[in-house]
């Protein structure tokens, strides 16, 4: 059983609101099984919305809209799936008596125009709504199922999982939808690609498909199989070849961030961090503070931005930035050491550069950032120059410092 989702609401077509109901519909479908190949957002246009049900009827066995079930004018869900059909829609005595007790419960006056969520198409089901007003309506169209769910999503969560789920999954085919994602880091979307293309072109089960995120690509392999354990394995055969074509580029096969791996693997080898941060303005500290239990390795660290604090903080000495500048080499060496110093930390990080927009020069641009990190075997630097706008520049910053970290510790 494939699924399509059809999300209604002008408001969704704007910059203002995201539809994060098709995102929460998809995963508990594929928690069922079912598989969603169509998402499609319709504004509060009848002829248009008639148009993309017409459509997924030709091509879907289970359809889901989502919102479009007010009271207004501009809700016309219910209107769009009674023409296309060609069902009247019909007032249901029991949905009008739950919504004036609704209204008679809160103390409130119930407004005309919301009995229009009593009228259900001819021969639909509907399923009462614990969070408000409008139902959750069932309808069958030969093999085809049409469910018709409310817009705010802890109405359509409560509506669905209360009614929809259970006789989705008795209708639903034994079918498993199983992931396994691999995390990437030093590596081009490109380059990913041209290492494992050949090993996942032959498979039609699992698909893959690589994402790129800021700093990370992730590799996806999706497998649909009728047990478990069968799924795990058409994983496994895969993603271990994957993993092995990319080496210790892969970070992650069980989906976590590069500051959880960091802080695995600090914690493992029973070191301890500390940072000096200048361009990324505490952006390294906040990642890796945000890891439940970062205080077993996480000391803290300094916001230097001011070339007079990476002196009084870090201990960079005053002439070593008029010499070099404060965006160099020697200055981000002298951070990572001078907070490993004071801190008596194992590991000392130092970042510095110009995330810009403005302050670049020819000779050092926006984007160029120096890492260096500081431990009992010597002092690494490395020299970057990232693309893209401020938080961009910063984010990727962090993110190299880390994979600094990860390497190291690795050894």
């Amino acid at each position: 059983m494939d699924a399509e989702i059809i999300a209604v609401g002008s408001e969704l077509l704007t910059p203002d609101r995201a539809d994060t109901n098709s995102l929460l519909l998809t995963a508990k479908l594929n928690s069922l099984g079912i598989e969603v190949r169509f998402k499609t957002i319709v504004g509060d246009d009848l002829p248009r919305l008639e148009e993309a049900l017409r459509t997924a009827l030709g091509r879907s066995q289970l359809i889901l809209l989502t919102g479009g079930l007010g009271p207004t004018e501009d809700d016309v869900t219910r209107n769009a799936v009674s023409d296309v059909l060609g069902r009247p829609l019909r007032e249901d005595p029991e949905i009008r008596r739950r919504i004036e007790e609704r209204f008679r419960g809160l103390g409130r006056e119930m407004p005309p125009n919301n009995l229009r969520q009593s009228m259900i198409p001819e021969g639909a089901e509907w399923f009462p709504n614990p969070q408000g007003t409008a139902p959750g309506i069932w309808l069958e169209s030969g093999a085809i199922v049409i469910i018709l769910l409310p817009g705010p999503p802890h109405e359509l969560e409560a509506v669905f999982d209360s009614a929809c789920a259970p006789r989705l999954e008795r209708l639903a085919p034994p079918q498993r939808i199983q992931t396994r994602v691999l995390k990437i880091v030093g590596l081009p979307e490109s380059e990913v690609d041209r290492r494992i293309a050949p090993l996942y072109l032959p498979y039609g089960n699992p698909v893959t498909t690589i994402l790129s995120r800021p700093g990370v690509i992730e590799v996806h392999l999706r497998a649909r199989t009728t047990s478990k354990e069968e799924g795990e394995a058409l994983l496994a055969e895969l993603g271990d070849r994957i993993e092995l074509a990319l080496g210790d580029y892969v970070f992650s096969t069980r989906g976590e961030s590069l500051e959880e791996v960091v802080g695995m693997y600090v914690v493992m080898k029973g070191q301890t961090l500390a940072v000096a941060e200048s361009c990324t303005g505490g952006l390294l500290s906040e990642r890796i503070t945000g890891i439940p239990g970062s205080s077993n390795f996480f000391l803290g660290g300094v916001v230097c931005y001011s070339n007079e604090l990476k002196t009084r903080l870090a201990g960079v000495p005053s002439q070593l930035i008029q010499e070099h500048g404060a965006v160099s080499k020697q200055v981000a060496q002298a951070l990572a050491e001078g907070v490993r110093r004071r801190s008596a930390a194992t590991i000392g990080i130092g970042i510095t550069g110009i995330a810009g927009p403005g302050g670049g020069t020819p000779e050092k641009p926006v984007g160029l950032v120096f890492i260096a990190l500081a431990d009992a075997q010597g002092t690494q630097i490395r020299q970057f120059r990232f693309p893209g706008d401020r938080e961009r520049v910063r984010y990727w910053a962090s993110q190299m410092a880390l994979e600094m970290i990860r390497r190291r510790v690795r050894e």
